[in-house]
């Protein structure tokens, strides 16, 4: 039997046209190379964009990354990790169940022998880079399933410059392993969606799980995914795949939950303390702590962006916007009511705001295109490069070496904080114990020190207190009695408590406080000048 091309070129011969000069082929052939060729060159764009990405996001996140060191959280996490490894003395001061899952904990102890007990936390951050960048890379493959793969790549670059990202994964923090989890189930979802093929639903089941496994807070998304599938009833689906789905995500997170079963220790007592402090800890924020903190760290463009693609396309939503929109209004809504409030906790909400903001710029480009406008072509490179450089700039100024003595929670590491742990390391006897403003001091000292630290702020009441921590009862008794040797009063926890601030220094002079050494930093005057501003003060008290 003859193929379709056979019998085209018979009638060509037969019709007395060459096959070189014949209608058909030069009508037919030159424009489906030319679009080959223009296809060749958008994907080498494409790939280019998103080389673009990971180099400049690697180099954001790898600059000065360890000049600063560990602050609380980081020595928390970091410190169960080496618990995890079996380390000697950092398993002393840091236990390994505390008040989250430990999947990034578990990651950050296979590194930790790389690094060994002084270098751990070089390692540890550079775990969290690899983590930022992998999450660059799937906001890239999220945003081509569902836009393209022009809207991917310009995504990814959008996420990879994003100072929220970029801060957050530069730390160790588990925030950041959360929102690779969480944009893993939102390319899952994505692809359910366009498929409806039961087996990615089954698999965004898993990618929640693991996002729980990371951080806890994370299962807040599961809102997300069912709200997103209320409001697309485009988008069928059976509830027993739900179901299924949903049971998968319990079968991954039970590791957690067994695992503090089975280790007794007072594991699970610990974790249903931990849940009661949670539900009732008092604010630790004003309301509008996001608000004023959040669109700046995102970048105030790229937000405003994203809405008016939003508003040009309002009467032709698909479920793709509803996904992304449910998937950034679930956390908000529940963080903005949840009276606990910290500067990475809405950071799930980055993946999915950098893919509006990428398709808009797509948009707006094909509207000015259609527009006949002289240089039209121009406008969607030219906005992307301005949102690009309006969140450049402020990463690059979040990342250098700190000059403040204020402390946002998430923001970076401790200044003065490594070289007074090391310090009190060389220079203070084995056994000694610290009184510090407050547990976040006490667990730089902990980690650094080697020495047991805990915090005056700590509450007496089990329900206004971290169970973890352990309160100082009677202070007075504890220092006439030589049980605590050192007091130690830093500048970032008296900001956030000033009482307990002035009521450590007050112990200071009571009991003979003599200071043994001191971490200033420079800081700007009012008068413009640079001056050295003391923010640890390490005191020896004798009863």
């Amino acid at each position: 039997m003859a193929t379709k091309p056979d019998i085209d070129k018979r009638q060509r011969t037969k019709s007395g046209a060459s096959p070189a000069t014949s209608p058909s082929r030069v009508g037919a052939h030159p424009w489906p190379r030319r679009a080959l060729v223009a296809a060749g060159a958008a994907a080498t764009v494409d790939r280019l964009i998103l080389a673009l990405a990971l180099v400049t996001g690697t180099a954001l996140r790898l600059w000065q990354i360890n000049s600063l060191g560990l602050n609380s959280d980081e020595a928390v996490y970091l410190g169960q990790a080496a618990a995890i490894a079996g380390d000697p003395v950092l398993s002393q001061f840091f236990p390994i169940f505390r008040a989250h899952p430990l999947l990034f904990q578990f990651i950050l102890a296979l590194a930790f022998p790389i690094g060994g007990t002084d270098g751990s936390d070089l390692v540890g951050r550079l775990v969290s880079v690899v983590v930022g960048l992998a999450t660059v890379y799937l906001v890239y493959r999220a945003g081509a399933r569902l836009y393209g793969r022009r809207a991917g790549a310009i995504a990814a670059l959008f996420l990879a410059l994003m100072p929220y990202h970029v801060v957050v994964t530069r730390q160790i923090l588990l925030d950041g392993p959360m929102t690779l989890g969480a944009t893993l189930s939102l390319y899952l979802v994505a692809r359910f969606a366009a498929t409806e093929r039961p087996v990615w639903l089954y698999a965004a089941g898993a990618g929640m799980g693991l996002t729980f496994l990371a951080k806890e807070t994370g299962i807040i998304l599961l809102g997300s995914i069912y709200a997103f599938l209320a409001l697309a009833p485009e988008i069928r689906f059976r509830l027993r795949d739900l179901a299924l789905s949903t049971a998968i995500m319990a079968l991954v997170i039970a590791p957690f939950p067994l695992s503090i079963t089975l280790a007794g220790g007072g594991g699970s007592q610990r974790a249903h303390q931990y849940l009661v402090w949670q539900l009732f800890r008092r604010p630790n924020h004003e309301w509008t702590f996001y608000p004023s903190t959040v669109p700046l760290a995102i970048g105030p463009l790229l937000i405003l962006t994203a809405l008016l693609g939003l508003w040009l396309a309002r009467r032709r939503w698909s479920w793709r916007e509803k996904l992304l929109i449910a998937w950034i209004a679930v956390p908000v809504l529940f963080f903005q009511s949840w009276p606990t409030k910290g500067f990475q906790y809405l950071l799930p909400i980055a993946p999915p705001l950098a893919i509006l903001a990428a398709q808009a710029v797509i948009q707006l480009g094909q509207r000015a295109a259609t527009s006949k406008l002289r240089y039209a072509g121009w406008l969607a490179p030219l906005l992307a490069g301005a949102i690009a450089l309006t969140l450049l700039i402020p990463s690059w100024s979040r990342i250098q070496t700190s000059t403040s003595d204020r402390f946002l929670a998430g923001s970076g590491g401790v200044p003065g904080g490594r070289e007074a742990g090391e310090w009190i390391r060389e220079n203070t006897p084995e056994g000694a114990r610290f009184m510090t403003v407050g547990p976040s001091m006490a667990n730089i000292i902990q980690f650094y020190g080697h020495r047991e630290g805990r915090g005056l702020s700590v509450s007496p009441n089990p329900l206004h207190r971290n169970p973890t921590y352990e309160p100082i009862l009677n202070p007075d008794l504890q220092l006439r009695s030589g049980e605590l040797q050192y007091v130690v009063w830093d500048s970032f926890s008296a900001g956030r408590s000033p009482f307990f601030s002035e009521k450590l220094l007050s112990y200071a002079r009571r009991y003979h406080g003599r200071v043994v050494h001191t971490e200033s930093i420079p800081v700007v005057a009012p008068d413009g000048s640079v001056v050295q501003k003391p923010v640890i003060i390490i005191y020896e008290v004798r009863p």
